[in-house]
């Protein structure tokens, strides 16, 4: 059973790319909807309403203790917003799970999205050269722990890491059929059982 953060955002785009490969999934909204979940997505959206809601809910602990204790995470857009160390522009509060800095919309606003052809630096977790990114709104990753992995770059910008079994995207790999980084976040469940 897959978690999808279901406060705000695109989380159904996320419960439909994951539908689409057999796999269950929970909308979560309070800490009881963590239990027995196998991974965890966070959507992209807007970070600072997704933050606001969680604190509402009563959210934040739970789920900063349920990632920091090896949770697989598919983090995207806003998602890698939420769990970043730093965030600029202008800098607001995060979970601080994984160790990048981030500048909100560094791509441009709404009118500046676009497809982009990714390079993969890690063939041997992607098993293409290259891959393709949807980007809306996207944050960009500034700077990168040393923990931290670089997967695949946009140009020389670094656009999916992975620390641990966080695995992050500043793009929206749910909105392409049969994306790999879907399934490389599935096989990091799968691992957990």
């Amino acid at each position: 059973m897959v978690g999808i953060l279901a406060l705000q955002g695109d989380f159904a785009a996320h419960r439909q790319a994951l539908a689409e490969r057999g796999v269950s999934t929970r909308e979560v909204r309070k800490p009881t909807d963590l239990q027995g979940l196998s991974g965890l997505v966070l959507p992209g959206g807007e970070s600072t309403t997704m933050l606001k809601l969680m604190a509402e809910f009563g959210l934040e602990t739970p789920l900063k203790q349920a990632i920091a204790g090896g949770l697989p995470v598919l983090a995207t857009c806003a998602g890698v917003i939420l769990l970043a160390r730093e965030v600029q522009n202008p800098p607001q509060p995060s979970l601080g799970l994984l160790d990048v800095a981030v500048v909100r919309n560094a791509y441009g606003r709404q009118l500046a999205s676009t497809v982009a052809e990714l390079t993969v630096t890690a063939p041997e977790e992607l098993p293409s050269p290259t891959l393709e990114g949807v980007f809306i709104r996207a944050p960009k990753l500034v700077q990168v722990g040393e923990g931290v992995r670089v997967l695949a770059k946009r140009g020389e910008d670094p656009v999916l890491v992975r620390q641990g079994a966080i695995l992050a995207a500043t793009f929206h790999p749910e909105l392409l059929p049969k994306n790999p980084v879907v399934d490389l976040f599935l096989e990091l469940a799968r691992r957990r059982g």
